[in-house]
């Protein structure tokens, strides 16, 4: 069951218009796929169908690192090249141009996603909400975070009291305490800016803005979190 809320849609001029976010989205890890096999009640026993999966996993890194593609029940890739060549006999060079990895779904996974029932949960939120995160340094979007840079953050509802220190914009490592940005350079209800704190280890992040205001600027009593679910890198 895929549960979902509503918020505002903001790419619509309309202000009746709403659009759906997935909450509670659970993720699996490899390991728990692996139990989750087990309890089908195969004959091969889990070292073994931990042992396969890695070689399948090495043996479509390796084809992919080749520049071949993978077609398969699961995945289907594709492979671009973006930049710009100057002139004909331009060739390929790692600082200006990028090998783009494109995927989309086979068909096992496309027929699974046709059957996931839909469950509206609560009212439509009101908490801030994270439309993109861009990663100035490198002009990178949803993608990575460069110690030491400047973040941009777009979305609604996002403007806080810098003074208070529950309030912010925060980097939430996937295992131990967040980070609060500590040089703010704009802040307002649909674009934040602010100092990456150079001092992040390497991992995955997910940025969170906590405030205690609503769209009118007046203070709140209670703590509002938006969070941005998609992954961020830092190198």
């Amino acid at each position: 069951m895929l549960k979902y809320s509503l918020r505002e849609n903001l790419l619509t001029a309309a202000p009746d218009d709403f659009m759906a976010q997935a909450q509670d989205v659970r993720s699996y890890t490899l390991d728990e796929i692996i139990d989750l096999m087990m309890q089908k009640g195969s004959t091969l026993t889990r070292a073994d169908v931990a042992a396969v999966l890695q070689i399948y996993g090495e043996v479509c890194a390796s084809l992919i690192a080749d520049g071949s593609a993978l077609n398969t029940p699961l995945v289907n890739t594709s492979l671009s090249i973006s930049g710009v060549f100057n002139g004909a006999n331009d060739s390929f060079d790692k600082k200006r141009h990028t090998v783009n990895l494109n995927m989309t779904a086979g068909t096992a996974l496309k027929a699974a996603a046709g059957k996931i029932r839909c469950e509206k949960t609560g009212t439509a939120s009101t908490d801030p909400y994270i439309t993109e995160v861009k990663d100035v340094v490198s002009g990178k979007v949803n993608e990575v975070l460069t110690k030491g840079g400047v973040v941009q953050i777009t979305g609604s509802r996002l403007k806080f009291d810098h003074k208070d220190a529950a309030q912010g914009i925060f980097f939430v490592p996937e295992t131990g305490n967040p980070v609060r940005a500590a040089v703010i350079a704009e802040n307002k209800p649909a674009r934040l800016m602010a100092i990456i704190p150079a001092d992040l280890e390497a991992g995955t992040y997910y940025i969170e803005v906590r405030t205690k205001m609503d769209t009118k600027g007046k203070a709140l009593k209670t703590l509002k979190t938006g969070k941005f679910n998609k992954p961020l890198t830092v190198t």
